[in-house]
């Protein structure tokens, strides 16, 4: 009877949740679609796409205008991106994330008290890559110049009005922001006031950051006078940021303040054009950056869950919803140990973590009547013919590579020792957990799609001397002890590892789903919900937007907290939508969960649809924040 009862519900919760009218209208177009965190960036999108640029050129505008009006991001930051090419059908990668500067290594940081680098001002800083980032796409995929494409971002520094979540944001930050004379400079004009950052409407001008843009405009267009080809021209403006005067301001602006960033640093960094990473679920190949973002544990979710009925399941039943928590577990527990920079010693085992055998032994390891709060990395060695070089150090922290349930360790590890009180689950903790970015999805008629997470120099940002450039914070991601991850060990010339994370997905080899979401630790979450939505549950690209979801803490947090307790994870610690019914409630938390709610569990997620029966795009954005999108 109970049996029957639980499937009428979640057969009920489903029926009112993939039927039900979405907040926001889903967009249309033919031609073109193009949506962001800002609709002012939105709107540069759709300037670009006008004047006939395609996804590229457009998905660059946009780019540079989040990073322009500060939309948790700045020009210091870092880009990742995932385009689809039309004349190859393939999916090219895109890595344009900073390195670690000259002098950040273990000892460093250790000797000013940390157990993780900081989050905030000049030491959390790596070298800048959006701009690398953006002229590597443009200049190889795009159609326009960098003055075409800057252009909107341009006229957004030399002044817009500002909106309430961003001047809000200085304002709260204003006591570290006077910490940086550069950044007073900038986010706080209205010095001594009551408040010192702008108002919602005020017109914000950033003229440094204005003077910067130009001397790389104009660095093109001198270039293109000499004779070169579009492409070198773009790369003229390129080394001006990277060698030249903007450089040296960037780095005299940043060692005055005490960062650590060289000439040397700025001019070694390149960005790099990757192949992406893919598994196929049911059909339809889904795409991934490698394993310098928490891209992959998306994909090694996916081949766990292949392994279940999930629409018989019922959206967001109890089974459902304990299927994706200890999928989800599983997946970041190895994102946890194993994932880093590829470009550096030791060789991450991503192929074993990616295999389908691997999966299966993964998957066997759910237990369905309760949450397995002591959930640790698997050993995909085996899979790779193989022999784990970490035995030792794993089995130190209580982790056993027994894959039968009846003898795995039933004690929390002394390493990840835990606090499962609900208190623990503070609003620093969620604020770490859900720490933003921006998204930007692109497409166009000829075929050409880019999704892209850029992320970097958010709010309360320091910026480089007079460049106007707000620093990267994603230091932070990196670890100081090797028994937490000895992948992803902070080292000089090193990526650290990021939760930034686009995705493309592919169907009969055509364009099926483009998706990014922000939210730090969540994103992989969210955006594993959201395909789900689409595949499994028929819901449309707005409705899947909107849709609830569910977040797990069980997780080392990425991002945030310079102590080893700030960021261990919180077995069992689960977060459902206010409409979750009174008897999932109940049975999850017999289950062991210890249960939060609240209205927004969603995104904010952005996409686009490929609707290939009727030669159209449909968009998504999400109900939540800023975001925003126009189609044509």
């Amino acid at each position: 009877m109970r049996k029957a009862s639980f499937s009428l519900i979640a057969f009920f919760f489903l029926l009112i949740s993939v039927a039900q009218q979405t907040q926001k209208p889903p967009l249309h177009g033919k031609n073109w679609m193009a949506i962001t965190g800002k609709p002012l960036a939105a709107t540069a999108g759709s300037m670009i796409f006008q004047k006939g640029g395609n996804a590229v050129d457009a998905a660059c505008a946009m780019l540079a205008s989040t990073c322009t009006m500060w939309d948790v991001l700045s020009w210091g930051g870092e880009t990742q991106a995932l385009i689809f090419n039309p004349k190859t059908k393939k999916v090219i990668a895109i890595n344009a994330l900073g390195v670690a500067p000259t002098g950040a290594t273990v000892e460093y940081f250790k000797s000013k008290g940390y157990d993780f680098p900081p989050e905030y001002g000049p030491l959390a800083a790596v070298t800048p890559g959006t701009f690398g980032g953006l002229c590597l796409m443009l200049a190889n995929y795009g159609t326009m110049s960098l003055k075409e494409v800057l252009a909107p971002c341009m006229q957004l520094a030399a002044g817009y009005p500002i909106e309430a979540q961003t001047a809000n944001s200085m304002e709260r930050g204003k006591k570290m922001i006077k910490q940086w004379p550069y950044s007073s400079k900038v986010f706080l004009p209205h010095a001594g006031e009551k408040r010192e950052a702008p108002e919602a409407g005020e017109i914000f001008v950033q003229k440094d950051l204005l003077n910067t843009l130009t001397k790389l405009v104009e660095a093109e267009q001198q270039a293109l006078k000499k004779g070169k080809n579009r492409k070198e021209a773009i790369m003229a403006a390129y080394d001006r940021f990277y060698k030249g005067d903007v450089a040296q301001e960037f780095v005299r602006g940043c060692q005055e303040q005490g960062g650590l960033i060289t000439m040397k640093d700025l001019a070694n960094w390149k960005p790099i054009e990757e192949e992406p990473m893919h598994v196929n679920y049911r059909g339809i190949e889904v795409y991934k950056l490698q394993q310098w973002t928490q891209g992959p544990a998306f994909l090694q979710s996916l081949n766990i869950l292949e392994n279940f009925d999930l629409k018989g399941m019922g959206y967001n039943s109890t089974k459902y919803i304990h299927t994706l928590y200890q999928t989800m577990s599983l997946a970041f527990a190895d994102r946890d140990f194993y994932y880093g920079d590829p470009y550096f010693a030791p060789a991450e085992p991503i192929k074993g973590l990616m295999s389908k055998e691997y999966a299966k032994q993964r998957a066997s390891l759910i237990s369905w009547d309760k949450n397995d709060a002591n959930i640790g990395p698997g050993d995909p060695y085996p899979f790779e013919e193989k022999t784990n070089p970490y035995f030792d150090i794993l089995k130190k922290r209580g982790f056993s590579f027994d894959t039968t349930k009846s003898n795995r360790s039933n004690f929390a590890p002394a390493h990840d020792t835990r606090n499962n009180s609900v208190a623990a689950v503070d609003a620093d903790y969620m604020d770490r957990l859900w720490r933003g970015t921006t998204s930007v999805e692109a497409a166009d008629a000829e075929g050409w799609v880019v999704s892209i997470t850029p992320s970097g120099g958010w709010l309360p940002a320091c910026i480089a001397g007079n460049t106007g450039i707000g620093m990267s914070q994603r230091m932070q991601s990196f670890v100081l002890d090797s028994t937490i991850n000895p992948f992803n060990v902070v080292e000089p010339g090193k990526r650290p590892r990021v939760t930034l994370t686009p995705t493309l997905a592919l169907k009969d080899g055509k364009p099926f789903l483009s998706f990014a979401v922000q939210g730090g630790d969540t994103q992989d979450q969210n955006l594993l919900q959201f395909f789900l939505n689409v595949v499994e549950f028929g819901m449309t690209v707005q409705q899947a937007c909107e849709a609830a979801n569910i977040n797990t803490n069980q997780l080392w947090l990425s991002l945030g907290g310079t102590k080893v307790q700030d960021r261990m994870p919180k077995p069992g610690n689960l977060l459902l939508n206010n409409n979750t019914p009174e008897q999932v409630r109940n049975d999850l938390k017999k289950m062991g969960y210890i249960l939060s709610f609240d209205d927004r569990t969603s995104g904010p997620i952005n996409a686009i649809y490929f609707d290939w029966k009727h030669g159209s795009f449909w968009g998504g954005s999400s109900n939540h924040g800023e975001d925003y999108g126009i189609g044509w």
